[in-house]
């Protein structure tokens, strides 16, 4: 039995776009992998740890070789924990809308607890910066009000997708499947019921297909 983690990035609930998508792919997931189970992580709902004081300290007490203690170590383990449970997924689920350009802050807060030196990636001299979550497929769900194709003005607004690709590509993700919804907002409302329909029928395929 595997397991699917979906991370839901919207508190919106059901009037969520990326939301509505997610549950398309989950539907479609669930018939093709009868026997995973599904594990919702909803980081609005989550009660996430700051990332300062002792926790920021242990970082760069990994960073520079060492290992932290004392109450240092105390919140490394907070860490740890979260970490731990990231990794223990076979598949992968993120579902978000763009907030102000780029993403949510509670996702953002959750991406920098699970991305630590030691935990997701590693450095050496030799061989540079290394992913550590590796062969594990992902899909990214990327919600937007406006416009932002590749090749045109609006992309260089876009640090929602790049942003979100680029930190999973540096944690160990290869081959990440992304489905984006837009325009929900600026085309008007059939503008954004043809954005969704084409973004549900393509989170099905991808739920069936990883």
């Amino acid at each position: 039995m595997g397991q699917l983690l979906y991370i839901q990035a919207s508190p919106r609930g059901d009037r969520s776009y990326s939301v509505s998508a997610a549950h398309a792919f989950i539907d479609a997931y669930r018939s093709a992998h009868p026997d995973d189970m599904v594990t919702t992580l909803d980081v609005f709902e989550r009660d996430l740890p700051p990332f300062d004081g002792f926790m920021l300290q242990a970082k760069y007490t990994v960073l520079h070789g060492a290992s932290p203690t004392g109450e240092e170590r105390a919140a490394w383990d907070q860490v740890t924990a979260i970490v731990d449970e990231f990794k223990a997924a076979d598949r992968y689920l993120i579902a978000t809308g763009m907030w102000n350009f780029s993403i949510p802050y509670r996702l953002k807060q959750y991406l920098d607890i699970i991305v630590q030196p030691g935990l997701t990636f590693t450095y050496s001299a030799e061989r540079g910066y290394q992913g550590m979550v590796t062969g594990k497929p992902l899909a990214l769900i990327c919600a937007r009000g406006g416009e932002y194709p590749p090749g045109t003005p609006g992309a260089a607004l876009d640090f929602q997708r790049p942003y979100l690709e680029t930190v999973l590509r540096f944690i160990g993700f290869e081959g990440i499947r992304t489905v984006v919804i837009e325009p929900t907002l600026m085309g008007g409302q059939e503008a954004a019921e043809r954005a969704r329909s084409s973004a549900l029928a393509r989170a099905a395929e991808l739920g069936a297909e990883i």
